[in-house]
């Protein structure tokens, strides 16, 4: 199909802002060399090329000074977490990898490439993946449904020497504690004895759970359908066991949400479920709630508020928007500033440190964290990465 027809066609959405805007792609690969004449043609390609190819054959680091490699992720999706939408597979989850690719341009000035892969094996994918790594300085793993993208994520990191993120998790983890961090300020709370409560125990809450305990926070339980995740169960998945043992195991909490939820100063939903009001109504005074399911609130933050202090979502149209592309982008963008082999435990919580630093003149309970559209937020986060990677020894230049 050509380029004219893609743009062309006549479908049954025509005229819907949304689709058309959708229209052929959100975006496409731009040439940063002209080729306008022989001589030009001759250097971006034969005979000129050749030279380059050579001399990385020889030095092959030198693709980090002379192909768009350092500069380019590969965002990669089974389609099996897409959204709020499921498992709607790969061809339905392009929509959302360009979405990504376009705000990691926008956001940190990043060149990234939409991987839909059409399979859900996870030898597959990794083999996949690490097949392709040299055309990419980094992989961000994206929308793949928990447990699979633990493992995934793991033998990645430990088979390529370039950033492997699962944004799923470390991106709302990050902002999450950013926010959390501000939170914390206004209600006079520390981490040492502030008790959180983490409804949803897939890719997103895991990763929330792990950095509020690198973090500071001792007091710390996730649930599930079932119940608050702990050894006293038999049902439990590997990463699920493991999550039990730092957190509930920890505390000795076990029970349902009703239980765990009374007394509590944090409420953070990753669940897509739904809270009731008089369990919000049982939390600490000056309560924190953090209704991050989309598009749907655990809460309505309007019923948040009679009872909590401080209440955020993951929605553009309320307060305090918990959103991703406040970190994804300035934590890539740094990481290749330096080059840098992975993104550890530290550039994640440095990252979380320069978002609440930005809104230190304006704290207050709607504003916790800063705006997507806030310039400085990209830059920020960068340099703290940067910094933060040089500190952690995985910084290469």
């Amino acid at each position: 199909m050509t380029e004219s027809t893609l743009s062309t066609e006549t479908t049954a959405y025509d005229g819907d802002p949304v689709f058309e805007l959708h229209r052929g792609g959100k975006m496409a690969i731009a040439a940063t060399a002209s080729v306008s004449d022989k001589a030009s043609l001759s250097m971006a390609y034969t005979p000129g090329v050749a030279r380059v190819c050579t001399a990385i054959a020889e030095q092959p680091e030198l693709a980090h000074t002379y192909t768009w490699v350092p500069n380019t992720v590969a965002v990669v999706t089974d389609g099996t977490a897409v959204l709020g939408l499921g498992d709607i597979g790969p061809a339905a989850a392009m929509p959302v990898m360009e979405g990504k690719a376009v705000l990691f341009k926008e956001f940190g000035g990043v060149d990234s490439i939409p991987i839909c892969l059409d399979t859900t094996d996870v030898d597959e994918i990794v083999e996949t993946v690490i097949r392709m790594a040299p055309s990419f300085g980094g992989i961000n793993l994206e929308d793949i449904s928990a447990p699979r993208c633990f493992e995934i994520e793991d033998r990645l990191k430990e088979a390529l020497d370039i950033p492997v993120f699962h944004d799923d998790q470390h991106g709302t983890a990050v902002v999450t504690l950013a926010a959390l961090m501000n939170a914390l300020k206004l209600t006079g709370r520390n981490p040492e004895s502030t008790r959180v409560v983490i409804s949803g125990a897939g890719a997103a809450g895991v990763a929330v759970a792990k950095i509020l305990l690198e973090f500071g926070i001792k007091d710390l339980v996730l649930l599930d359908r079932k119940g608050v995740i702990s050894s006293t169960r038999s049902d439990l998945t590997a990463s699920k066991k493991a999550i039990a043992e730092v957190t509930a195991d920890v505390t000795g909490r076990t029970g349902s949400l009703a239980e765990v939820l009374t007394g509590a100063d944090v409420y953070v939903g990753v669940s897509g479920g739904t809270v009731p009001e008089e369990l919000v109504a049982t939390m600490a005074d000056q309560a924190i709630v953090f209704a991050m399911a989309n598009p749907n609130p655990e809460i309505h933050p309007d019923v948040a508020h009679r009872y909590a202090a401080i209440v955020a979502t993951g929605r553009s149209d309320f307060p305090n928007q918990i959103n991703n592309v406040l970190a994804f982008p300035g934590i890539f963008r740094g990481a290749f500033d330096v080059h840098a082999s992975s993104i550890t435990e530290g550039m994640k919580l440095a990252a979380a440190q320069a978002l609440a630093a930005l809104v230190s003149d304006e704290l207050n309970e709607a504003k916790i964290i800063p705006e997507p559209f806030d310039p400085r937020v990209g830059p920020a986060v960068a340099a703290a990465v940067a910094e933060a990677a040089r500190l952690d020894g995985v910084a290469r230049r």
